[in-house]
């Protein structure tokens, strides 16, 4: 065998580096604001192939044409050994948010991240349950790389030798201000595969491209309205009897209840499952359904998609399943039509026709010792890496899909999600508990395409439960999860009555959540979503960050604040929850007048304020102007064709105007274009007083708005 020389060892890899040689990338504007670009040879399988998401183009169109935001030549794509390398330009004051549902941090300038999903272990390191593969730039622009694979993302962290912006070199021994991370100027991104599809979504606005690329993935859901209303999960083995109790004692007390979740105890076997009743604890199925929707009361079945082999399906779905098994349950192949078939026909036969109303999907996210491992292998030839990725979404598509042919809309929890599923009415939940990193959850959740849920399962005291519940209130879903620990609102007496008034608002403040929703829907605006995204955030002269900020990350440009302990919910609320032992706390105001929820009382304009709200209260603001609808503090969702008394609530001195947008509640019928937006207004009249308009109800549209009144709230004097 003859030596190489090190010449030749050279002329080899220079050989190598050529054939490697940067791709000529053609970016197509496939809709206004909205590029793609194709390097290499992308794979069949990705993540808008898993979810079928199909862009609304006419909303995107609305949104308005923008200029490509990037020097397309500072943009660089080589392919070396199968890999594509990816690397996007980096401004010096640009900062970076999203990679998925970060749980500790907003801003990710600065993150070494593998974009995997995982069951989320404490540290935003890119395993979590929704590990999108798509970022946001303060420039208003956005990113989406559409593979399924593992991604390692570089968010301007490494200096590259050839950089047009390197920084400058220092002396550690001499230099005070030397700094162990130099900026860097640049994205970069690994995809383990010969080439992938990369899109580009304009803005003007960060929020504008979040917006264009929510629609781009089908729109957000809208959810029936009883899945805005009040949820509580029972314990385990509960019994069709336990569960007709509880929610005769929800009735009897007063607490507002809409959804009902059984947990595994449901079904004959779990971890793995039969996905059948067990007759012990449900002996008339069908019978204790009918009973609980007339008491207004719909069903949520816990199942994970692991089954076991006394499921009455198990042979003829054994075919179709993974090499390896989860809990001993052999794992279905949702690629294969024969899998979808046998598993969701399950589903569908026994338990939706029945009147079951949602599931919730859980484990399809991990641990690692868990789910199968990367060396399975699928029937439908899709790596088990690409089947982690989005096996929650292919999950939620296929069980939608059912619920859509049944034209009845549905509202579930689901332990992982990605790209693509954001039209899906799922609710991502998980088993970490802590309160304040639930709120920056929620505060990524917007830019991640995903609805997450900061749910209630116990306290350790009745302060931590009741701002617990106020948290929960304003957010996707207003859940008590009681699986193991069989609380209930009213388990902490002292509180109860607090409690209370917080479910009776939640219930009040329905047709706001509907209409925010819908806007979510029809044009791809988060529902709930963080405070850099809201206009006039940044004018703020005393929105600077702190040291501490600093110290846990030096990206964070000095001209930026992390905030993430507060959010937007909808339009014009901005909500600030208080955590256990916190008597007092700070609340940064964008520019522009804002006023209490509460009271009307003004609360400040660009600044800083701290407040002291007492334990009774969440600290929630309004912006100046808006119209804040608000129905009876019913303890049901008003059923379809059922009328609600709506009371307009006006705030500030701006005239009011506001789209509320009705249907009826339970259908798919909106798609045919079977909705409205009503047009709402407040302004002064002659005399000075504060007078209230509502546009005509359109005919032979649903119209679910009774008697109307009108209300200006100031501070009494």
């Amino acid at each position: 065998m003859k030596k190489i020389t090190p010449l030749i060892f050279v002329l080899l890899s220079m050989l190598s580096y050529i054939n490697a040689s940067a791709q000529s990338l053609i970016w197509k504007e496939v809709l206004p604001g909205v590029w793609k670009g194709v390097a290499g040879k992308p794979e069949a399988y990705d993540l808008l192939k898993a979810s079928g998401a199909s862009p609304k183009k006419e909303a995107i169109a609305k949104i308005g044409k923008a200029d490509f935001p990037f020097n397309r030549s500072e943009i660089a794509i080589k392919i070396i050994d199968g890999k594509t390398y990816l690397r996007f330009p980096l401004m010096k004051e640009e900062q970076l948010y999203g990679f998925g549902l970060n749980f500790q941090t907003v801003n990710q300038r600065g993150k070494i991240l593998q974009l995997h999903v995982d069951h989320y272990g404490g540290t935003d390191n890119g395993r979590t349950h929704s590990p999108t593969p798509f970022y946001v730039s303060s420039k208003g622009y956005g990113v989406f790389i559409n593979s399924a694979r593992y991604l390692n993302v570089y968010a301007g962290t490494a200096v590259r030798k050839d950089s047009k912006n390197k920084p400058a070199e220092q002396d550690r021994n001499t230099d005070t201000n030397w700094n162990a991370q130099p900026y860097s100027d640049a994205v970069e991104i690994l995809v383990p595969a010969a080439g992938v599809e990369i899109y580009v979504f304009a803005g003007p606005s960060p929020l504008d491209a979040i917006r264009r690329f929510n629609l781009y993935n089908g729109g957000g859901c809208l959810p029936p309205r009883w899945g805005l209303g009040f949820t509580q999960r029972v314990k385990s083995l509960y019994t069709s009897d336990e569960v007709e109790k509880e929610a005769d004692a929800f009735e009897q007390k007063g607490y507002p209840l809409d959804f009902i979740g059984l947990e595994p105890g449901w079904q004959s076997k779990s971890y793995p499952g039969s996905f059948e009743w067990d007759k012990s604890r449900y002996p008339d199925p069908e019978k204790f359904v009918s009973e609980m929707l007339q008491k207004n009361i719909r069903l949520n079945l816990w199942i994970n998609p692991y089954v076991s082999k006394y499921a009455a399906f198990y042979k003829n779905i054994l075919p179709y399943t993974c090499s390896h098994t989860v809990w001993n349950g052999v794992v279905p192949d949702f690629i294969m039509p024969q899998a979808r078939k046998y598993f969701f026909d399950q589903l569908k036969n026994n338990q939706i026709k029945l009147g079951v109303s949602g599931y919730k999907i859980d484990e399809v996210d991990g641990y690692d010792n868990w789910l199968w491992p990367d060396v399975a292998t699928f029937p439908s030839g899709i790596a088990a890496e690409q089947m982690r990725q989005t096996y929650g979404v292919l999950a939620q598509r296929y069980s939608t899909e059912i619920f859509h042919q049944q034209n009845k809309r549905t509202f579930g929890l689901v332990r992982a999600s990605n790209a693509g599923a954001v039209s899906f009415p799922y609710v991502i939940y998980n088993d970490y508990y802590k309160h304040e990193d639930f709120v920056t959850a929620l505060i990524n959740s917007g830019f991640a395409g995903v609805l997450w849920t900061p749910e209630v399962r116990a306290s350790e005291a009745s302060e931590e439960w009741l701002r617990r519940m106020q948290t929960v209130v304003f957010s996707p879903m207003a859940m008590i999860n009681a699986w193991a620990s069989g609380t209930k609102p009213w388990s902490y007496p002292d509180v109860a009555a607090q409690v209370k008034d917080l479910a009776l608002l939640r219930m009040q403040m329905m047709p706001y959540w509907y209409t925010e929703f819908a806007k979510y829907h029809f044009e791809g605006t988060p529902p709930f979503r963080a405070m850099n995204l809201e206009e006039g955030f940044y004018q703020s002269n005393t929105n600077v960050v702190t040291n501490k900020n600093l110290q846990e990350n030096p990206y964070v440009l000095a001209t930026v604040s992390e905030v993430k302990d507060q959010y937007m919910a909808g339009e014009y609320l901005l909500v600030a929850p208080m955590f256990t032992g916190n008597k007092t706390r700070q609340v940064i105001l964008p520019k522009g007048n804002w006023y209490d929820f509460y009271t009307g009382e003004y609360a400040g304009n660009g600044e800083i304020i701290t407040v002291t709200p007492g334990l009774d209260k969440i600290p929630v603001y309004v912006k100046d102007g808006a119209i804040i609808p608000m129905q009876q503090p019913l303890l049901h969702a008003p059923r379809a064709g059922v009328k609600v008394d709506i009371e307009f609530r006006h705030y500030g001195e701006k005239d009011g105007y506001y789209k509320l947008y009705d249907d009826d509640g339970e259908t798919y019928n909106y798609e045919k274009g079977d909705y409205s937006w009503r047009t709402i207004k407040m302004k002064k009249n002659n005399k000075g007083e504060w007078e209230g308009s509502i546009s005509e109800a359109e005919k032979n549209k649903p119209c679910s708005i009774g008697n109307v009144s009108w209300k200006h709230v100031a501070p009494s004097k």
